[in-house]
């Protein structure tokens, strides 16, 4: 007879199930490390089109509430929706450019974005059947090149949060460095010293240590607090009727289809770490659920959603594969949106706190990469090229964001995001040199 223990270890990581302690607080590590990124987005856009700065505290309620949902959905699964595997979703930035332009443009506006979110979300759950079947097309030279490109491009938000983030008065100063050292030598310390439940919760004592000091040192911004209320609900159509522009519906398709591509990568990366295969049918529940994110996000006052890519990170750094964990970080999501007080003091997180557990999970990210490379043919020449100008390819957006500022503002969702031009380029290489080109030396071989 199989005993319970026995059962469990016969378990897949990600279907595990941990203790309720340890899954509440590894979860609440995965919030941490998404929230900033999660109200980032509503931030820039209320900003963009005017709205003051209770409506953008309501859009950001609005992007928790539904980034929780879609969490949930993704990791446990319902029907033929969610990939049922750690991950964490949230507002995308892919849209950010075409979104702030709408916001200016006259008769467009918020209403104008939330209804090309619906429409584009819509077009998503259209072509995600057909989106799933181009796993095919990334094998681990692939998937290897685009997961090293993710840790990378996400590696200057890092080291950018670790010097103080954006606006900080003295980029670089000393107590900003000091606290991202300390929080990182703490997850340092911790992996080498402890074991067990210490190591999973490691970015948690970090970063909750790094708060510490930070509020100790006067870091710590409260403003607002007294002022935010208690409990609000988050009503649907909040701003009025979405509006349904062709130009902005048209541009938003088109980021669908990059978050698609980007999704796809993060995806496989997550299988690699989990040991679970990603077959065409688990990328089409996964695609699945992003489409269907962003199409409940235009009716609850929010944006498109994909996938987190640092968050892989997190689960590649703490070794915890459990989805589980990321549906109990999608239920804090959703009490965070019902609480504005206590998504006010998770938000006040410095950013040299985050930077210092950026800095480990986003080059676990790009450790991971490499690990999938040793799976490919790195001593073919062909090979080499494609993993070097991809990467570079990645990269530019990152080095000089302005390098295509000159092309067409529909092509800002691909020439923006480091992770969309490494994919592309990854795939079109691998199919010149390796699809066609082996196709074309069997061809030539069969000849003579």
């Amino acid at each position: 007879m199989t005993t319970p223990t026995e059962r469990t270890t016969a378990l897949s990581p990600a279907d595990q199930r941990l203790p309720l302690m340890q899954l509440l607080l590894v979860g609440f590590q995965h919030v941490l490390l998404m929230y900033g990124g999660a109200v980032a987005v509503p931030l820039i856009v209320g900003q963009a089109a005017g709205l003051s700065r209770e409506e953008i505290a309501f859009l950001i309620n609005a992007d928790l509430l539904v980034a929780g949902i879609a969490t949930i959905v993704q990791s446990i699964g319902i029907g033929p929706v969610g990939i049922r595997m750690p991950v964490m979703m949230g507002a995308s930035f892919a849209a950010v450019g075409s979104m702030v332009v709408m916001a200016g443009m006259p008769g467009v506006g918020i209403q104008g974005i939330f209804g090309a979110t619906i429409a584009a979300g819509f077009f998503g759950l259209l072509i995600a059947p057909f989106m799933s079947r181009v796993v095919r097309f990334f094998p681990p030279l692939v998937t290897g090149t685009v997961i090293t490109s993710i840790g990378l491009t996400l590696f200057p938000v890092a080291v950018n949060w670790a010097g103080g983030g954006n606006g900080a008065t003295h980029f670089g100063a000393l107590e900003y460095l000091s606290i991202a050292a300390l929080v990182l030598g703490t997850i340092l310390l911790v992996n080498r010293f402890l074991k067990g439940f210490w190591v999973n919760v490691s970015v948690l004592l970090g970063m909750a240590l790094g708060y510490l000091l930070a509020g100790a040192s006067g870091m710590v911004d409260l403003t607002g607090l007294d002022e935010t209320p208690w409990f609000q609900l988050v009503e649907p159509m909040h701003f009025g009727m979405p509006r349904f522009e062709l130009a902005s519906v048209l541009s938003m398709c088109l980021v669908v289809v990059i978050i698609f591509v980007e999704s796809t990568g993060m995806f496989l990366a997550l299988g690699k770490i989990t040991g679970r295969e990603i077959c065409p049918n688990a990328l089409r529940r996964g695609l699945m659920c992003d489409a269907g994110a962003s199409f409940l996000a235009g009716f609850f006052n929010t944006f498109t959603h994909s996938s987190f890519a640092q968050n892989i990170g997190l689960v590649q750094m703490t070794g915890v594969r459990s989805r589980y964990v990321t549906v109990a970080a999608g239920s804090l999501l959703i009490i965070l949106s019902l609480l504005p007080k206590a998504a006010f003091l998770v938000a006040s997180i410095p950013p040299a706190v985050l930077g210092g557990a950026g800095i480990a999970m986003f080059g676990m990210v790009t450790a991971t990469g490499i690990k999938i490379l040793h799976e490919a043919d790195i001593t073919d020449r062909s090979n080499q090229l494609l993993v070097a100008v991809s990467i570079g390819m990645g990269m530019a957006p990152v080095v000089r964001p302005d390098l295509f500022a000159q092309l067409p503002h529909w092509m800002e969702p691909i020439t923006h995001s480091g992770i969309a031009m490494a994919t592309v380029s990854a795939l079109t290489l691998n199919l010149l040199f390796n699809i066609f080109g082996e196709k074309n030396r069997s061809q030539q071989c069969t000849a003579h």
